[in-house]
């Protein structure tokens, strides 16, 4: 038997495991086509909401706050998925692992306060902090 195996014959899996994921798309997509309703209702091009009919523009104008908050939690979000992801391993990481995992923590608490401190996570308006009464004891 021949020791040397051609380069070809290692790639035929993968050229057999691409021809079939383009066959099954063509089919997909071509049942669909051959399959689907053909029919052009008056409403068929309108934007459809969970039943309700839209009304006014659709271009709405959202604070800054929104997109700050959702930043913030993207953020935070993932640094709980290295924390579980820590706590998954905590015996492997040892003491070593705790401290480093305490500095972490420090670290998102400090940030937090920053936020806080500089007016990031309050959602009133500059006019609303300004009218706002200011309680002394």
């Amino acid at each position: 038997m021949n020791a040397e195996v051609s380069p070809a014959a290692n790639l035929l899996p993968l050229i057999i495991y691409f021809g079939a994921i383009l066959l099954i798309t063509a089919m997909m997509l071509g049942g669909a086509y051959l399959l689907g309703q053909r029919h052009r209702a008056q409403a068929a091009d309108e934007p459809f909401e969970s039943g309700i009919v839209p009304t006014g523009d659709v271009h709405i104008r959202f604070s800054v706050h929104f997109y700050l908050i959702a930043i913030f939690f993207v953020i935070f979000d993932m640094e709980t998925v290295f924390l579980f992801a820590w706590s998954v391993a905590v015996k492997q990481a040892g003491w070593m692992g705790f401290f480093e995992a305490l500095i972490f923590i420090g670290i998102l608490i400090a940030t937090l306060i920053y936020l806080a401190a500089i007016g990031a996570l309050d959602w009133r308006t500059r006019r609303q902090r300004h009218d706002a009464p200011v309680n002394r004891p």
